[in-house]
């Protein structure tokens, strides 16, 4: 049931309701609940979900229901889990930039050896 349906833009809640197997009224509260989960609103006022917040139902689906963590438990999980993923996008950034760095001052060296030669 994992993510196998997620194939459009976006999806109503009578659709997200299906792929999760949640019923619709638990999936407007755990939007009042978690604040990573804001599906966007149409021009009717009805939510339209991406697959990232499909995804992140699923997340909390399982942290709630077969990790048995309690809602504020699960809200941490999510916390620590969003950290850890900044905290690997800026180790790539850095480790970028440092290889920027490092091209800069090969670069650099070897015009000061074209110079001194």
């Amino acid at each position: 049931m994992e993510e196998k349906a997620i194939k459009k833009l976006y999806y109503s809640i009578a659709e997200v309701s299906k792929i999760t197997a949640l019923k619709p009224y638990v999936l407007r509260y755990w939007e009042t609940e978690f604040s990573e989960l804001r599906p966007a609103k149409n021009r009717a006022g009805n939510r339209i979900y991406k697959k990232n917040d499909i995804r992140i139902i699923l997340l909390i689906k399982k942290l709630l229901y077969q990790q048995k963590y309690t809602i504020e438990g699960a809200k941490q999980r999510l916390v620590k889990l969003k950290e850890a993923q900044n905290t690997k996008t800026q180790m790539s950034l850095s480790k970028l930039k440092s290889d920027e760095v490092i091209d800069e001052i090969r670069i650099e060296l070897q015009e000061i050896l074209r110079l001194l030669k």
